[in-house]
């Protein structure tokens, strides 16, 4: 069916409301909208749903929503799950609510019990309330940091980690089995609550998880020493305020300074242009009240609160940290002050992805700890937490990725913003017991395991001509492999899709055991690196940059000169 067709069938089909057919009707003399709205059906991937917000097959709406939910229902009843239920939380995002609602009554319809948040949740929190209630899964309504325009619908399976081969590949097909929206089975809320489907989880469950937070705090002595540690937080609009705000006062923290604009849950996010923690702009606010009450540390959390930005005090001044150099001073923090008190165990494990910083390799070698190395995602990490439960061969210590997230603890398998803040505000008062900030505790890291930084450089493509133009782009790749980055040469080639690692000066091939996926990664000398790979949530081609130089300034200046190059 073309795209003209899919849409006259919209407009004209009873089975669409009159508030759907009237925003079609808006845009009837727009070819390009139309196009855009319906030349594809909104791919369920591979940990679920993302897109714009509106009508059409290529959108987020009461539709797309119920379509991806009846294909997971038909899988859970395939398998037989039914009585074990799904938990479905939601963020602050429009609409967010309402699809949650959708989700539940859908799934409710298939006989299957649900266990839906009474209000906003983060995904740390939802992580770990499937496996507290031990759900079959778990459904986040989130689109993260992506712009107001966008929501999604992330897929979490029994071990509070999103969804992995076999089970997505699984899921996907009943999905793509599904030929109408009228096979999306319906009930009313009050039948499905005579019925003993649906359920409200109330406060109890987020007590439960922060109790679980609390117990990675390494000093919590230091803390009534410096319990008026001067800290400013933002939630960004979104769901991180009510877990951190309790969390950070919990364990003794009295000077905890949020950003009153931005501190009440709003999908339009109406003091940022983009509600995400990674871009500097999105801390205007904050840095305006830290200077004001002389903040040592500054926090943002995204919407559905598993990334955080941060800045630290440096004298007058704020310097901002990225996802790596966070990640790697609370995992600096956490051996260092397990190794002092002597409980470090055996066979610990750290588990970063592929294009976060390599600096963790000489850390995790001083240490004596093994490093795990794992496809770009999330979910790849919280794979790795649920084979290490089962064979017993590791202990989960600590996981990371560049994209400003990472894990302290097993409570979740997902990234988690809440914990990270705690750790970092926990770490920022200890080094300040000693004497130093957090910036100088960052520079003694350079100084002990050498000067890496890292950068990304992201290229937007929307629409049908931009995801041809990231694809032409990976197959010109592979078709003409550079010899020679700037002024480095590749050593090595690492085709994540073939699975194969190229030597450039051997020619010797070897298998990649990490399962496919569209990235190349190219091995350069001195210890520099470049990675390529499009977005799997938003229509961007992602280059990520890694170098290591002899002082940070230098290191500085290779970054720079590397990015030229991209």
């Amino acid at each position: 069916m073309s795209y003209q067709e899919e849409y006259k069938k919209w407009c004209e089909n009873p089975f669409f409301d009159q508030k759907t057919k009237e925003e079609l009707k808006q845009i009837e003399n727009n070819q390009k909208e139309i196009e855009d709205r319906f030349y594809q059906e909104l791919e369920f991937g591979t940990a679920g749903l993302r897109g714009v917000m509106g009508a059409g097959c290529n959108r987020m709406n009461e539709y797309t929503v119920g379509k991806a939910t009846q294909g997971l229902a038909n899988y859970i009843k395939k398998k037989k799950e039914e009585e074990k239920g799904v938990v479905i939380a939601y963020d602050s995002r429009n609409h967010s609510e309402e699809f949650s609602e959708i989700v539940a009554l859908v799934l409710n319809a298939n006989g299957i019990k649900t266990y839906r948040f009474e209000m906003i949740a983060p995904v740390p929190e939802l992580s770990f309330a499937v496996r507290k209630l031990k759900a079959i899964a778990g459904i986040m309504i989130t689109a993260s940091h992506n712009p107001p325009q966008y929501n999604g619908y992330k897929v979490y399976g029994d071990d509070g980690a999103q969804i992995t081969f076999p089970v997505d590949k699984e899921i996907m097909e009943e999905v793509k089995k599904i030929e109408s929206y009228e096979e999306i089975q319906k009930i009313t809320k009050e039948e499905a609550l005579q019925k003993g489907y649906y359920h409200l989880i109330g406060e109890e469950v987020e007590k439960s998880y922060l109790e679980e937070v609390k117990k990675q705090q390494l000093n919590p002595e230091v803390i009534q020493k410096q319990a008026d540690l001067s800290i400013v937080y933002t939630p960004l609009h979104g769901t991180g305020n009510r877990p951190v705000q309790k969390v950070l006062k919990d364990i003794g923290f009295k000077n905890v300074h949020i950003v009153k604009e931005q501190e009440e849950p709003d999908g339009n996010f109406p003091t940022v242009a983009y509600p995400n923690p990674e871009d500097k702009k999105a801390f205007t606010l904050a840095l305006e009240l830290a200077k004001k009450v002389k903040a040592e540390i500054v926090l943002a959390t995204d919407p559905d609160s598993d990334r955080l930005g941060v800045f630290v005090k440096h004298k007058e001044d704020y310097i901002p940290l990225t996802g790596n150099m966070s990640a790697l001073l609370i995992l600096e923090y956490i051996l260092s002050q397990k190794k002092e008190k002597n409980t470090l165990e055996e066979r610990e494990a750290v588990i970063k992805s592929i294009v976060s910083s390599t600096m963790v390799k000489p850390m995790c070698e001083q240490y004596h700890i093994t490093l795990f190395e794992v496809l770009t995602g999330f979910k790849y990490i919280g794979e790795k937490i649920k084979e290490f439960e089962k064979t017993k061969e590791y202990h989960f210590l600590f996981g990371y990725e560049e994209s400003y997230g990472c894990l302290a603890g097993t409570h979740a398998r997902d990234k988690d913003a809440v914990v990270a803040v705690m750790l970092l505000c926990e770490a920022t008062a200890y080094y300040k017991e000693k004497g130093l900030s957090l910036w100088e505790q960052m520079l003694r890291i350079y100084e002990t395991y050498g000067y890496y930084k890292e950068g990304i450089k992201q290229v937007t493509l929307e629409g049908i001509d931009g995801a041809e133009k990231i694809k032409q782009t990976l197959i010109e790749l592979r078709s003409n492999p550079p010899k020679k980055i700037g002024s480095y040469e590749v050593k090595r080639i690492r085709d994540y899709q073939e699975q194969t690692s190229y030597d450039c000066e051997t020619k010797k091939i070897e298998k990649l055991q990490l399962p496919k996926s569209n990235v190349l990664y190219y091995e350069l000398t001195e210890e520099a690196w470049i990675a390529v790979r499009p977005s799997g949530t938003e229509p961007k081609i992602k280059y990520y940059i890694g170098v290591k130089g002899n002082s940070l300034e230098n290191a500085e200046q290779r970054l720079k000169e590397l990015e030229k190059e991209i």
